[in-house]
């Protein structure tokens, strides 16, 4: 998974491969700068010869020279920063907009079967993590590199035997570091799968705080909680605690490189083959030889951190994206409302039958209304109308063409949905009812919110149509919502109709203006209608009787209250509760 991890990071790194090449070139200037700084010290200090024997002019030279190579230094390595801040937070942009637009195609059994909070925690979270060590990574790999085969270049033309010591030596702490990486990329893996958990439970708790209020479940979410938390605190210290051995380790190993050249530098200057300055020199290029290994091994907790939480963003670029649409498929246009379904076998899970062999024909205008106990299939038979599942096996038909030859936004262009649950987008109430037709005029959307009786609350409201709605606004109640939702539809005026329990959320007296709103709008409209509420269907062209993914009775409302089957167990049922109410 590592290497498969690394590949995508240099197949996003190469869109900038000349960025990264200058930022290459910059490190390595500044760096052969910075290594000439300590010759010119060398060469000073053996100006220094005796009291009274001191080349000042020559002294004061290579001051002046090594001065200005610091500051152009400084300059270099603040641009090379630069760059590497374009180039990482690009390259940041680049796996966020790849993980949104997957998440635009990713077929909805994905969506549905993993937690949201989870996946928004790789798109924010993880990506961040990711973008903190690849920043790292290139400050320090850069100039580390650099400065490794720099200081040995300077070091050979000084003294060949003590650099040979310290090549030597150097593999001690290149294998430390790998030990140890190697060893913590899962405990980080680990860390972010479960932080990824926790954003999951923290998201689901804010959206449904409510509920959890109203069934006292305040304790147990909070012990569900301090489990994640708890979990997350052991595999974040594992991690850090040996990923932090690192540095310690290289410290000493490079403690040790020091001590060698101190000590053979000595030797050699007593014997007369160094000079002083060239040894105080030799001491400079062990100190910054050795740096980069503490700078890198101090790094490794985050990049280790960060490798893990590229693997889990790419895992989710990497999903398989929904079957596109076919190479032929066609647009559908001049929709009557003509539907046929043949055959058709569906399940969410192979080890979980729902939908068998299922059949209905239904004629342009008719209006369908589908009934039956929770979990009998009446949404899902709404999912594979609408494709956003597709069938295991058989037929849809629409016009007479197989909706797996259609486009899906023509398919979907030709439904207008309202369904139980509610979804506002940030904005004003004019851009929430003009989702489905943004060029809308003013007169009709205000006409489409007349026509779903949402104009009075609408104009209620402090700015009007032009009030900025949220998400989760607390300022419109479910059941206004809901209203504005069928003021959609009611703008768009599509082919065909799914209302699922779309008048759930909304009061007596309201509905029934709803339902004649709706009457007038499903004339010569084909409709499918999901209720529970069997007094609001009663008038359906053919009412279907689902269970267990099947059809089981058909026929209008008389009809089928006159073979006293299960829809006339579930109406009696329902009239004596409400008798009774």
């Amino acid at each position: 998974m590592k290497n498969k991890t690394l590949s995508d990071i240099f197949s996003y790194l190469r869109k900038y491969r000349v960025l990264i090449a200058i930022s290459f070139l910059i490190a390595l200037i500044s760096v052969i700068g910075t290594l000439y700084i300590p010759v010119l010290a060398g060469e000073a200090i053996d100006c220094i010869i005796a009291p009274g024997k001191v080349d000042f002019s020559t002294i004061s030279g290579l001051l002046m020279t090594a001065g200005i190579l610091a500051g152009a230094c400084a300059l270099l390595q603040w641009l090379m920063n630069y760059i590497n801040n374009r180039i990482t937070y690009r390259v940041v942009r680049d796996i966020r907009n790849d993980a949104f637009r997957k998440l635009e195609i990713l077929p909805l059994k994905f969506i549905d079967s993993h937690a949201h909070g989870d996946i928004l925690s790789r798109i924010i979270a993880d990506v961040d993590q990711f973008s903190d060590g690849l920043l790292l990574g290139f400050t320090q790999l850069f100039t580390g590199i650099v400065t490794i085969l720099g200081t040995l270049f300077f070091m050979f033309r000084i003294n060949l035997w003590i650099t040979l010591a310290v090549v030597v030596l150097t593999p001690i702490s290149l294998f430390v570091a790998r030990f140890i990486a190697t060893h913590t990329y899962e405990m980080f893996h680990l860390q972010s799968t479960t932080r990824g958990e926790q954003t999951a439970l923290i998201e689901e708790m804010i959206t449904n705080q409510k509920v959890v209020q109203a069934f006292s479940q305040e304790q147990k979410t909070t012990k569900q909680f301090d489990e994640i938390n708890q979990r997350l605190q052991k595999s974040s210290l594992r991690a850090i605690f040996y990923s932090s051995i690192t540095n310690p380790s290289t410290r000493f190993v490079n403690s040790l490189v020091y001590a060698v050249v101190a000590l053979t530098g000595a030797f050699s200057v007593i014997s007369g083959r160094l000079t002083v300055g060239g040894l105080s020199c030799f001491l400079n290029y062990a100190n910054q030889y050795t740096k980069p290994f503490n700078e890198i091994s101090g790094v490794i907790t985050e990049l280790q951190n960060a490798f893990a939480c590229a693997a889990r963003i790419f895992e989710l670029i990497d999903e398989p994206a929904q079957a596109p649409d076919a190479a032929d498929a066609t647009v559908l246009t001049g929709v009557d409302g003509d539907v046929c379904m043949e055959h058709v076998y569906f399940s969410y899970t192979p080890d979980k039958k729902l939908i068998e062999d299922f059949n209905l024909s239904v004629l342009p205008g008719q209006k369908i209304a589908i009934v039956g106990p929770t979990g009998c299939g009446k949404t899902t038979l709404i999912n594979l109308l609408m494709r956003f599942y597709d069938i295991n096996s058989g037929k849809i038909c629409v016009e007479q063409k197989d909706i797996q030859k259609i486009t899906r936004k023509s398919l979907r262009q030709s439904y207008g949905m309202v369904l139980q649950e509610t979804w506002m987008k940030p904005g004003t109430v004019r851009e929430n009812i003009a989702i489905g037709k943004s060029d809308a005029t003013e007169e009709e959307i205000i006409a489409a919110a007349k026509a779903s009786h949402a104009h009075g609350f609408i104009k209620r409201l402090p700015q009007g149509y032009d009030t900025i709605l949220t998400e989760n606004d607390g300022m419109l109640s479910q059941g206004e919502k809901q209203l504005l939702c069928i003021a959609r539809i009611m703008l768009c005026l599509p082919p065909m109709l799914i209302l699922d329990e779309a008048t759930s959320s909304i009061d007596t007296r309201t509905e029934l203006k709803i339902q004649d709103a709706f009457s007038r709008l499903m004339q010569g409209r084909t409709s499918f209608i999901v209720a529970h509420r069997l007094s609001t269907i009663q008038d359906a062209d053919i009412i279907l009787v689902m269970k267990d993914g099947n059809i089981i009775e058909q026929g209008n409302h008389r009809e089928l209250l006159l073979q006293k089957g299960f829809y006339y167990q579930l109406y009696q049922s329902q009239f004596e509760t409400e008798q009774n109410s």
